[in-house]
């Protein structure tokens, strides 16, 4: 495995920011200064940053998730209702939902036991996009250009005015809602506030990922290449550029 990948898969950085931090030479591999991204690691030799070891960790986990109805986003319910995490079977990990979606909306969301990188995929600081599918109003009926534009540009909610969004009528009274930021019920309160209130809602996508094929009830492992898209796509802003 190259470096800066290696690098990238350890949670250092995004691998574009690796390439950065070699080229500074501030990796050893053994007791050597290294500052070629593409040098082999094959995990024999010690890899330290700034004078502190790295690896990459077989224990930390991500989940996809095509959540039901019914079915809550935390790892425990005080009323026992069906959680996203009774959904996995992962013995012996403990496993945290990356952000929430209510109990009446489906769709994608991500369980892991690596707090570091569920706290940047929710921070609006970092702005990983999520898609969403909402059905509004009445069933066939078009919502107006002036609401789809007030949803564009950013609505006035109670607290606090939303940031610009992505918003396509895929048909009438059915939008894909993109989304940087991440409040409670945001969607509804959103589409509400300008006349159209949800009456089904599902998320499609978060950063690079979709649900695809994946059935609702159904559940996959992400593979190392989807999760590294996940850090790379959740990758610090003073860091992404350099």
């Amino acid at each position: 495995m190259r470096l800066a990948k290696y690098l990238a898969h350890a949670g250092v950085a995004s691998r574009r920011a690796a390439e950065a931090i070699i080229a500074d030479g501030r990796v050893r591999i053994g007791g050597d200064v290294v500052t070629d991204p593409a040098r082999d690691v094959d995990g024999t030799v010690p890899v330290s940053v700034d004078g502190n070891a790295v690896a990459i960790g077989d224990d930390k986990t991500v989940w996809i998730v095509h959540k039901p109805r019914g079915v809550v986003s935390t790892a425990k319910d005080t009323h026992d209702r069906p959680t996203v995490v009774d959904m996995v079977d992962a013995p012996g990990t403990r496993l945290y939902p990356v952000g929430r979606l209510d109990a009446d909306t489906t769709g994608l969301i991500l369980l892991t036991d690596d707090g570091d990188l569920a706290n940047r995929l929710t921070h609006p600081r970092y702005e990983v996009p999520k898609v969403y599918v909402a059905s509004v109003g009445r069933g066939g009926i078009a919502v107006p250009d002036q609401a789809l534009r007030r949803l564009r540009e950013g609505v006035q909610l109670d607290d606090g005015r939303t940031a610009p969004a992505g918003v396509r009528q895929l048909k009438p009274g059915v939008l894909e809602i993109t989304l940087r930021e991440g409040r409670k019920r945001q969607i509804k309160r959103m589409c509400t506030e300008v006349g159209h209130p949800v009456h089904r809602l599902q998320r499609v996508a978060f950063g690079p990922l979709r649900l695809g094929d994946l059935r609702e009830g159904k559940v996959r492992r992400l593979t190392p290449a989807e999760v590294q898209r996940l850090r790379d796509a959740a990758a610090p802003p003073d860091r992404a550029s350099g």
